[in-house]
């Protein structure tokens, strides 16, 4: 999507970007092919054939000609000269529509191996499913077990490269895919940290690991968090810089001990840099605990508190400090790049949207800007992350300036999915519904109190200027201060103005964040509470029908005491109005008006038959902005993955094989590392406060009744009840969100099913997809994989106290 900057890879050169991993490597030449028809897209459902016979046992090794339906058949496949395979060719099965490759490989004994393969979108081992390399980025090692014999691999994609590799050592770091630091010359600092992957190749967990770093003569040491059998997970490690007194390229060496016994080394180079260069900074997330990492271009003539700060968002593939390195130094203010958590990650949604927030939030603290010039730009996916988090946040923002952005995914590449936009089935329309917080052009009235200056190059064929065009029509009818400015000639990426253009930044020079004392006129619209409520002194805390648009438009009249205005899709709504403590308002709400004496206390008004009316402040055992639902809601707040023990083996070896396979998938996509623990070992007070995902059934998972014994859906084997609905048979499946109990901001999250197809049938992990929607339950049947959103039983959301109602569920006839 986006030029990609030249770079050290975020804030190090790397010494060896590919270390020793293994003793021997295979390269699979030879495949077959199946142009099998599967679509996965930003949506909680998706279709896959293949997959289906797959779980069904219905899937024999084929061979070269060999029919897979009336029209597609397997064609074998030969790499070229650079290892890729691919289906060469056009016509009817062609591989430009994308299937899957059958790789296999013959062992002489049950070993374990490192698979690497680049290209895929996912794939299975034996049936086991693993998460894949879309973006080639080549660093993905994943251990398998072979068995003795033939073992069978399907590769979902269009070209690959595909390897195993055998290790030498069955616990290993791998620093191919290190987030490093920098060190900031005079800056003080004497402690900082890194991450690499250690990978397990052994068939035991690995627990009291430790790293030892040494760097300019100085050592430290790390505790390494449990590492799960055949799994990999990416570890933080602390060093101290204080040796370090030069700019320049330290080494750095990183040791994986086991008691005093060294299993493995890795060497890092780690950038020194002057107070003045562009440089990466790391912490810890609040979202899992794993190390992140923003990039700074600071201020020229150093840091004065109370100059500007410029948040900038990069495009696809493009690292954070590659974007901070396309920006000239400003002399009034410093440059702050978020990461969205990986080079492409979550399309500045989900995950990279709160990735965004934590930022912002440790610059502000770091930096202590004015806050009233507080600036937003991006690029490119940066650009679209411009647009959706200026539309979501405005009152963060004095100014914001999209460069080659696309408003909203559901118009621009991949978005396409099984449910068509606009859809008029009520069950795909519930499932459409889910996904309205990322709908831009939706909430583009947010942006009216912001001034929008439009970038784009005329001639951009990544990203066609017709997305710049069709923005500058919905601000032109109703937005009193925006810019625009089409680059005459310009491709996506033309140089460094495309970033760092000298008009954008004039622009904001002229803008400021009005005080929230002077904003008497608010206009805001949000489709879900759990990720932006407010604007201002006002906040749309629940409303009548989840992930509907609520919109408010109120207006205050100081002077007179008065606050007016209409509100759409509004519940509950909470007011600040602890400027007015101690005097009498009058409320016009509706065409509802009421009498109040303002206090210090926010004042909530609950929207009843007769009108407004105040109302307590609510419990947060309710939805609120602290907890509003959805699946992916349950992904927050340190989640642990919870796999089964209590039921069969095949059931059990599913639960941890799915754990793993979503562990993989966030370590891929954001970045990430997960808690992966046995049911028998959750406990409510150790795991306090942390999200949850629940692998399984009432049945199989022992730690279903600590966590749901009173969600009103419940599924053991062979059985799903819902909303005065049953269910039967093993093909069911099932994911919803519940409060955690004792927590006021945590969910669990359940991904199941009641036998072993339905299970099956939920491995995959369309959640990790930037701004897929997800309701708050869903159930299902595993022939969903061939007919879409006809497969959907139930599906819908909670209402405020999390009850399940008619209101807002659909059930399929």
């Amino acid at each position: 999507m986006t030029r990609i900057y030249t770079f050290l890879l975020q804030g190090a050169l790397l010494l060896a970007l590919v270390p020793a991993l293994a003793q021997d490597t295979y390269t699979f030449r030879d495949a077959l092919f199946v142009a099998s028809p599967q679509r996965y897209g930003r949506e909680a459902i998706y279709s896959d054939a293949l997959a289906y016979r797959l779980y069904a046992n219905d899937l024999k090794p084929p061979k070269d000609g060999d029919v897979f339906s009336d029209t597609l058949t397997w064609r074998a496949v030969t790499a070229d000269s650079a290892q890729r395979l691919f289906r060469r060719g056009g016509g009817r099965g062609s591989f430009g529509r994308g299937g899957y490759f059958y790789l296999t490989y013959r062992s002489e004994k049950a070993q374990t191996a490192l698979l690497n393969i680049r290209g895929n979108s996912g794939l299975y081992i034996n049936g086991e499913p693993h998460t894949g390399d879309p973006y080639n980025s080549g660093w993905l090692y994943i251990p398998v077990q072979l068995k003795k014999g033939l073992n069978e691999l399907y590769v979902r994609g269009t070209m690959i490269t595909a390897s195993l590799s055998f290790p030498g050592k069955p616990v290993q770091l791998q620093a191919a895919d290190a987030t490093l630091p920098s060190i900031v010359s005079g800056r003080g600092d004497t402690q900082l940290q890194g991450a690499l992957v250690v990978i397990n190749s052994a068939s035991a967990e690995k627990r009291k690991l430790r790293l030892k770093a040494v760097i300019g003569g100085r050592e430290m040491l790390t505790e390494v968090p449990a590492v799960p059998k055949y799994s990999s997970r990416k570890v933080p490690f602390t060093f101290d810089p204080a040796g370090v007194t030069a700019p320049g390229k330290v080494v750095c060496t990183v040791s994986l001990l086991e008691g005093d016994r060294l299993l493995d080394e890795a060497k890092v180079t780690i950038e020194a840099v002057s107070p003045a260069e562009k440089y990466s900074n790391t912490f810890i997330s609040a979202i899992d605990g794993s190390l992140q990492y923003y990039a700074v271009a600071p201020e020229a003539g150093g840091f004065r508190k109370g100059s500007a700060l410029f948040l900038s968002v990069h495009g696809a593939g493009v690292e954070a400090i590659g974007q901070a390195r396309a920006y000239q130094s400003k002399d009034w203010g410093t440059l702050v790049a978020a990461t969205n958590r990986r080079p492409r990650g979550f399309n500045w949604e989900d995950w990279g949207r709160i990735d965004a927030l934590e930022v912002l939030a440790l610059a502000r603290r770091s930096f202590e800007p004015d806050p009233q010039r507080i600036y937003l730009t991006g690029h490119s996916m940066g650009g679209h992350g411009t647009w959706f988090l200026g539309a979501t946040y405005p009152d963060n923002w004095a100014a914001i300036a999209p460069s080659a952005g696309y408003p909203t995914l559901k118009g621009y590449g991949s978005a396409d999915g099984l449910v068509p936009d606009g859809s008029n089935d009520p069950m795909e329309k519930m499932l459409l519904r889910a996904g309205n917080q990322s709908d831009v052009v939706r909430l583009a009235e947010n942006y009216k109190p912001l001034g929008v200056y439009v970038f784009h190059g005329d001639a951009d064929r990544v990203v066609p200027v017709t997305y710049a065009r069709q923005m500058r029509e919905v601000l032109a009818r109703f937005h009193p201060d925006f810019s625009y400015c089409e680059y005459p000639g310009g491709e996506h990426w033309f140089g460094d103005i495309s970033v760092d253009w000298q008009p954008i930044f004039d622009f904001f020079h002229w803008r400021r964040r009005p005080v929230d004392s002077a904003v008497n006129v608010i206009d805001f619209t949000t489709a879900n509470p759990g990720i932006s409520e407010a604007y201002r002194w006002a906040a749309i805390y629940q409303q009548k029908q989840a992930l509907h648009y609520s919109r408010i438009r109120l207006k205050r009249d100081r002077a007179a005491g008065i606050i007016e205005g209409q509100t759409e899709n509004v519940r509950l709504l909470r007011l600040d109005l602890s400027e007015f403590a101690g005097k009498k308002l009058t409320l016009k709400l509706d065409g509802s008006e009421l009498q109040h004496t303002a206090s210090a206390q926010p004042l909530f008004l609950l929207q009843t038959e007769t009108g407004w009316q105040p109302a307590p402040a609510p419990s947060k055992t309710e939805k609120g902005p602290h907890r509003y639902g959805t699946l992916k809601d349950a992904f927050n707040h340190r989640m642990v993955f919870v796999y089964s023990t209590g039921g069969t083996p095949e059931e059990n070896e599913w639960s941890f094989n799915k754990a793993r396979y979503d562990a993989e998938t966030w370590y891929y996509r954001g970045n990430g590392a997960i808690d992966i623990i046995a049911d028998k070992e959750y406990e409510l007070q150790k795991y306090a406060d942390r999200g949850v995902i629940l692998y399984g059934n009432q049945t199989t998972n022992k730690a279903w009744n600590t966590l749901l014994s009173g969600a009103p859906i419940q599924m053991q084997r062979n059985s799903i009840t819902a909303g005065g609905k049953t269910w039967t048979g093993p093909g069911m499946s099932a994911s919803f969100v519940w409060p955690l109990p004792g927590s006021e901001r945590a969910s669990v999250a359940v991904i199941g099913g009641t036998g072993i197809m339905g299970m099956k049938a939920a491995y995959a992990n369309q959640y990790f997809a930037g701004a897929s929607g997800f309701p708050d339950y869903m159930i299902y049947d595993a022939g969903m994989l061939l007919s879409g959103a006809k497969g959907v039983k139930m599906a819908g959301f909670f209402d405020h106290a999390w009850r399940l109602t008619d209101a807002d569920r659909i059930v399929a006839e």
